[in-house]
């Protein structure tokens, strides 16, 4: 049987914080998702059925309203 060892670390109170700033790559990478999207369903939306689920599951996972392009 395993023993866990733990090391209690107090927070530092003194460590100032990251100024949070906009990243326009980030936004600027939804919307060409999004605009791909569109085109691939303009284009020909059956035969690029499985080409749009990816995107959109892309853009559902990896940029959720909570997400943050800083982290």
């Amino acid at each position: 049987m395993a023993k866990v060892f733990t090391i209690p670390v107090p927070p530092d109170l003194g460590r100032k914080r990251r100024e949070r700033t906009s990243d326009s790559r980030y936004v600027d990478g939804q919307k060409m998702l999004v605009e791909a999207m569109k085109y691939l369903a303009q284009s020909n939306k059956d035969g690029n059925r499985s080409a749009i689920e990816l995107l959109s599951e892309h853009v559902r996972t990896k940029f959720r309203m909570t997400d943050s392009p800083l982290g």
